[in-house]
């Protein structure tokens, strides 16, 4: 899904969303420097594989915060973690680098990825790509959570 798809996805799913269009921001940095409604719900996206590059995470935090991979993985009983390459990215998500977001799932065909969502975000407003980082949608978290789990992907909240 394209980024006006996205919007029409949500719309027919009775989501409440608003959209912040801007310049293209392609990391929390450029992104800081942009004028946002909600810049304390601003989301961080990290495409995560293993080392056999069999499993692919996505991990969603607020902007201001950092995850160590090593200690992330080890509280989860996972095989040593990296970044995923740009070609992984879009071959599973349809996405490009800068652009990663929990909406990208939706072009995730195959289920292969899981979505850890920091768990500061239960029951607050949340802002994330629109499969395009010219865009922002601030939307609730807790009906992000819903989106990823009715298409079919493993989803949770974490503590990041």
């Amino acid at each position: 899904m394209d980024k006006i798809e996205i919007y029409h996805y949500l719309k027919r799913q009775n989501i409440a969303y608003e959209i912040t269009e801007h310049k293209a921001v392609f990391n929390m940095e450029e992104a800081d420097a942009v004028d946002l409604p909600y810049p304390e719900w601003g989301a961080k996206n990290l495409f995560v594989r293993d080392d056999k590059k069999r499993n692919y995470y996505l991990i969603t935090m607020k902007g201001n915060k950092r995850v160590d991979l090593k200690a992330f993985r080890r509280q989860r009983g996972l095989r040593a973690l990296s970044f995923a390459s740009a070609e992984e990215l879009f071959d599973i998500m349809k996405l490009i680098p800068g652009a990663v977001t929990p909406l990208g799932i939706l072009n995730d065909a195959e289920h292969r990825v899981q979505v850890f969502m920091d768990v500061e975000s239960v029951g607050n407003k949340i802002g994330v790509h629109p499969n395009d980082n010219t865009a922002t949608v601030w939307m609730q978290a807790d009906d992000l959570m819903k989106i990823i789990q009715k298409h079919g992907n493993t989803v949770e909240y974490a503590c990041i």
